[in-house]
């Protein structure tokens, strides 16, 4: 289980190689990659600042992990979030999960994605042409985290 919260881009191939490494019980690799749009709300995005609470952020998403751990067959799990100033199609997030197997991995690359939008402590500003403003959470990222609470 790996969790890095980093300034740099991430080479999506690397990272999947690097969780692998050959382990011959992985059957099963799953992954999302989040990118920033140039459109929310209506208004043209010219950039993201995303920040967040150093050592509570990690700590969340390894929480977040250890969970899907516990109700999927999960070998292995990576998490790499960005922070700093971003742009539109730059590269935000990477979840990657590992298993025996492609339903659990599916199920639990969803469900961190799904915590991660809601849970993980992180802040988003947006720069438009009517100037910047903080990012609310949207109630959609609330509905699709609920949906997993109510599978128990």
């Amino acid at each position: 289980m790996t969790v890095r919260i980093q300034t740099a881009d991430f080479d999506v191939s690397a990272e999947i190689a690097g969780l692998r490494r050959g382990n011959a019980k992985i059957g099963a690799v799953a992954s999302f990659v989040g990118v920033v749009r140039d459109v929310n709300d209506g208004d043209p995005v010219a950039e993201m600042t995303l920040e967040h609470y150093p050592g509570m952020t990690e700590h969340s998403i390894e929480e977040i992990i250890a969970q899907a751990r516990g109700r999927w067959q999960v070998i292995d799990a990576l998490v790499v979030h960005r922070i700093g100033t971003l742009r539109p199609a730059d590269q935000i997030v990477l979840v990657v999960v590992t298993s025996g197997h492609r339903g659990d991995a599916f199920a639990a690359c969803e469900f961190i994605m799904d915590y991660l939008k809601t849970r993980a402590p992180f802040w988003k500003k947006e720069s438009t042409a009517k100037g910047e403003r903080w990012v609310d959470a949207r109630a959609s990222d609330d509905v699709a985290a609920e949906r997993w609470r109510l599978k128990g």
